[in-house]
């Protein structure tokens, strides 16, 4: 047992979790923690915003599957994580917040920079803590890791008194460790008769949902998807779960970020084995043409999701892998190795008919154009962020996603911004991948000051930045729902933010493209020069996304090339 400050202690136990990296901002409130860090192996990454700091620390988590961690000051600090903490929330993203606070005596008397951060962020943590007794903290710091991984993973938040971090305790580190996380098992009753469901089905189909690839589970999936000649359709969050090119692979489900066979294989279902999915409303759409004519198996770790959103026929609660696995094993049992049925063996040549045209030639050039180079320029092993926008809709349309954590985004919230401090986190994570982040002109103003912090810190990610001067999102809402286009439009006077310049003045390197022709070798310029980079590409303005309000709604603004009655618009 030795005697050591508390904050000492939990940067101890930081490193005894596992923490390899911080991302963070020092301030006066947090100082006992630094001090501690100081002479600690973690490494630590200072941020530009303590949001970007939080983004960071999701991008980390979700590239690598570990716990992450970022940190921050009193008052202002904690309150610029929250948007933070609610895109790992609401997408299952394990991350420790680590805030520092005014002493004890000050709180709840407004004292400086003394917000009650813990009770700020209750609704969008899985626990958060503001410790007042320095002898709690290492168990405080224990509780919070497995809290963070166990069930449904989630963000956790740790505030500390400054007084607290100050104070001795007693620790012994060598007598300490993690603490057990639980693993829910499937009951084999339901494990049974969800093979039995499928097994009677006519037209089954199994939904990747983001779940399966937290769980690590996409092995055991597609294994049984395989062993049951299944065919497979993804969520957007369960994007790239399944390989593009897999010949059970149907496609992507959505209102929005879609693939047109996607949809159009999902409504002509019976039955539906969800795993790891939240149904949620860009999913679905409306609800009455989703579930019209199919029953459903869904299967959670956490109990509220099953039937929260559709009425479900079984639901089973259990972690994704021992649930599949425990599929497998009973499915072998009951039915020899299927073969595809017509349905099925017909996958690979209708997903091919059912592509988006990507081949335009025009100049301004189209978006389609950029993400058709985006795929012929970067290999398997990219690992791409994005955000909300047109840009991010146009990216899950048109990009081809071959591995589990390569296709990384804020699915739930979708804040502007996410995607460039979450790059960063990734290529952290992963620093033998290329990381490359697909933003709009205006998303990257939100968090573009975390470029810094790539190039402080020799990160080389690429950023491609899809330039239309517009919030162009919302200027296809506008034009088609109030029949305006008001206050979307983000060039001005003839002018435009200078990204290359913008790039240039953080020390990075920037380029500017405004011809089809000219986005490879600009593309393998950045690749080759292997440093923070910026890729502007101008775009066509007014080019609308394939958006509906139901999956039998979609409108294609653009005809798909090989079929003659597909819906289109002007």
């Amino acid at each position: 047992m030795s005697r050591m400050q508390a904050a000492e202690a939990m940067v101890k136990i930081l490193e005894d979790e596992g923490v390899e990296v911080i991302f963070g901002i020092p301030g006066a409130a947090i100082l006992p923690f630094y001090s501690a860090l100081r002479k600690s192996k973690i490494k630590h990454h200072l941020a530009r915003h303590e949001e970007g700091a939080s983004h960071a620390a999701d991008g980390y988590a979700r590239a690598s599957g570990k716990v992450s961690v970022c940190v921050g000051t009193s008052g202002p600090a904690g309150t610029n994580m929250v948007t933070g903490l609610y895109a790992a929330q609401v997408d299952s993203i394990p991350i420790i917040a680590i805030t520092g606070q005014n002493v004890t005596a000050q709180l709840g008397k407004e004292a400086f920079q003394a917000v009650d951060i813990a009770e700020i962020v209750k609704p969008i943590t899985k626990k958060s803590y503001c410790v007042k007794e320095a002898s709690q903290l290492p168990a405080i710091t224990r509780e919070a890791f497995r809290i963070a991984r166990e069930g449904r993973p989630g963000p956790v938040l740790i505030d500390l008194p400054l007084d607290v971090q100050k104070r001795e305790i007693e620790y012994d580190p060598d007598t300490d460790a993690p603490l057990e996380v639980a693993k829910p098992a499937p009951d084999n009753r339901k494990i049974k008769r969800a093979l039995e469901m499928l097994l009677e089905a006519e037209r089954p189909l199994m939904l990747l949902g983001g779940g399966v690839i937290i769980a690590d589970a996409c092995d055991e999936f597609i294994e049984l998807a395989e062993y049951l000649a299944l065919p497979v359709v993804t969520t957007l969050m369960g994007k790239g779960g399944i390989a593009v090119d897999h010949p059970l692979y149907a496609g992507q489900v959505g209102t929005s970020c879609n693939t047109p066979y996607g949809n159009k294989f999902f409504l002509e279902s019976d039955l539906v084995l969800g795993v790891g999915c939240r149904f949620s409303d860009r999913h679905t759409g409306a609800l009455d043409v989703y579930t019209k004519g199919r029953k459903f198996i869904h299967i959670d770790i956490e109990p509220t999701q099953i039937g929260r959103i559709i009425p479900t026929d079984l639901g089973i609660v259990a972690d994704a892998k021992l649930a599949l696995r425990a599929l497998l094993a009973m499915a072998r049992e009951m039915t020899p190795p299927r073969q595809p049925d017509e349905r099925v063996a017909a996958i690979p040549e209708k997903r091919l008919q059912y592509q988006r045209r990507l081949d335009f030639d025009q100049i301004p050039i189209k978006p389609q154009r950029v993400f058709k180079e985006i795929n012929e320029f970067f290999d398997e092993d990219t690992v791409f962020t994005t955000c909300i926008g047109l840009n991010q809709i146009w990216s899950s349309q048109f990009q081809r996603i071959f591995k589990p954590r390569h296709y990384l985004l804020p699915g739930g919230a979708g804040p502007l911004g996410w995607d460039l401090p979450a790059a960063i986190g990734a290529k952290i994570a992963r620093p033998e991948k290329t990381v490359v982040d697909i933003v709009g002109d205006y998303g990257l103003g939100f968090c573009g000051e975390e470029m810094a912090m790539a190039v402080m810190y020799r990160v080389p990610i690429i950023v491609i930045i899809i330039n239309n001067g517009y919030l162009s999102l919302i200027r296809q809402q506008e034009k088609y729902i109030y029949d305006m286009n008001f206050e979307v439009t983000t060039w001005y006077d003839g002018t435009m933010v200078d990204f290359v310049k913008f790039a240039e003045a953080y020390g990075a390197y920037g380029q500017r493209v405004e011809e089809p022709e000219e986005i490879k070798p600009a593309l393998r310029r950045a690749l080759e020069a292997n440093w923070p980079s910026i890729v502007e590409i101008i775009v066509e303005r007014e080019t609308d996304a394939s958006m509906g309000v139901a999956l039998d709604k979609v409108v294609e603004y653009e005809p798909l090339p090989m079929l003659e009655t597909a819906t289109t618009k002007a």
